[in-house]
C-alpha cells in the first residue's frame, strides 16, 4: 500500500483517556453509516467497561480464553454462543427491540440453541412425537391478525423436548427428527396436532456456559415449554413459546424467556374437544390464540421506539432501512 494514499486521520498520543476517541476516529471512514454507528457505540461501551472495572490483563485474558472455548464447543446442533447470549439476557433483549409488539398481540421469546431446519410437515391432527413415555397432549391453536381476522397459510415451526428433557439432536443414536414439525394454518386460522406434555430440563451445562452459571450460583434449568415460530409474507416473523403454569422454574428461567402472557394451563379435553378431535375426555389439552403483527405495524413501532430511546440519550437520529443512525446537523 502506498502510504501517501492513506487518508486515515492521524492518531494523537495514545493514553487511557483518549484511546476511545482515536479508535472511533479511525473507524469513522466506514461508508456504511449504520455499521459506523454500531462500532462507535460498541467501542465506547467496551472501553468504558474496561475503565470502570479497571480491568486487569489477567481478567482480559481469562475473558478471551472463555470466548475461545465457547466457539470451540459450537457445532451444527449445539450453538454455545446462542446459549451464552441467552443466559446473559441479550437474546430476549434483542428480540424485544427488533420485534416490538402492540398491545394484544403475541409476545416473542428466545429461539434457543436447538432449532433445526429438518422438521417434517404434518397434516392437521398429526403427531410430532414418537416418545411413548410422554403424556399425550392435544394442541389446538388459532392465528389471527391484530384486527381479529383469521390468518390462513401461516407456516408454523414447532419443537419441544422428549419426556426425558432432551431434544432429538441431543441423542447420538437418533434416526431422524422427533419432537418437531411444521404445520400450516387453515382458512379459519386454526392448526392442531398431537404432542407430549412439555417437561422442565437443563440447558447444556457441560461446557463454558455451564461453568459460568455454576460460578454465578445459578441453576441451568428451563421451565416446561413448547416452541413456536410463525412465518407468512406481510407479517412480522414471530419466535415464541408457551410455558406451563406453576412449573418449578417458571420464575427463574435460565435464559429469561418466560413472559406472563405466554404462561398457559394444561386442561382436559372434556366432551366438546373429545368429540371434535377424537380423544378421550380426560386427554391433556393445550389451547392458545396467537395474534400476529403485520410488517408495517412492526416497522412503525420499531422506528417510534428507536427515536424515543435515542432521544433519551440526547441523540438525534434518522431511520435508514428501519434502523437508527445519528442525524448530523
Amino acid at each position: 500500500m502506498d502510504p501517501s494514499q492513506v487518508k486515515i486521520p492521524p492518531m494523537k498520543d495514545l493514553t487511557v483517556d483518549n484511546i476511545t476517541e482515536n479508535v472511533i476516529r479511525i473507524n469513522s471512514l466506514c461508508d456504511d453509516e449504520r455499521m459506523k454507528y454500531v462500532l462507535e457505540r460498541l467501542v465506547t461501551h467496551l472501553h468504558d467497561f474496561a475503565r470502570e472495572t479497571r480491568l486487569s490483563s489477567q481478567e482480559w485474558m481469562t475473558g478471551l480464553k472463555f470466548l475461545t472455548e465457547v466457539g470451540q464447543i459450537c457445532t451444527e446442533v449445539r450453538q454455545e454462543y446462542i446459549l451464552l447470549s441467552d443466559v446473559l439476557g441479550l437474546s430476549i433483549l434483542v428480540d424485544s427491540i427488533d420485534h416490538p409488539k402492540p398491545s394484544g398481540s403475541t409476545e416473542g421469546t428466545v429461539l434457543g440453541p436447538f432449532h433445526t431446519h429438518e422438521a417434517e410437515e404434518l397434516p392437521a391432527g398429526g403427531s410430532m412425537s414418537k416418545d411413548p413415555a410422554g403424556e399425550p397432549l392435544l394442541v389446538v391453536c388459532n392465528i389471527r391478525d391484530t384486527n381479529g381476522k383469521p390468518v390462513e397459510g401461516v407456516k408454523i415451526d414447532i419443537w419441544e423436548t422428549d419426556s426425558s428433557g432432551h431434544y432429538d439432536v441431543q441423542h447420538a443414536d437418533r434416526e431422524g427428527p422427533d419432537g418437531r414439525c411444521i404445520m400450516r394454518s387453515d382458512k379459519e386460522g386454526i392448526f392442531w396436532f398431537q404432542a407430549i406434555t412439555p417437561v422442565p430440563y437443563p440447558i447444556p451445562h457441560d461446557g463454558p456456559v455451564g461453568r459460568l452459571l455454576k460460578k454465578l450460583g445459578r441453576h441451568p434449568y428451563r421451565p416446561s415449554h413448547m416452541h413456536f415460530m410463525f412465518e407468512k409474507e406481510g407479517f412480522d416473523h414471530l419466535i415464541t413459546a408457551l410455558y406451563l403454569r406453576n412449573d418449578p422454574f417458571e420464575t427463574s428461567d435460565a435464559v429469561f424467556g418466560v413472559k406472563d402472557s405466554l404462561v398457559v394451563d394444561i386442561k382436559r379435553a372434556g366432551p366438546e374437544y373429545a368429540a371434535k378431535y377424537g380423544v378421550s375426555e380426560d386427554h391433556a389439552l393445550l389451547t392458545y390464540d396467537f395474534v400476529l403483527v403485520s410488517d408495517v405495524e412492526t416497522r412503525e413501532l420499531r422506528e417510534k421506539n428507536s427515536k424515543a430511546a435515542l432521544d433519551k440519550l440526547g441523540r438525534k437520529v434518522k431511520i435508514v432501512n428501519g434502523l437508527p443512525i445519528p442525524e448530523l446537523d
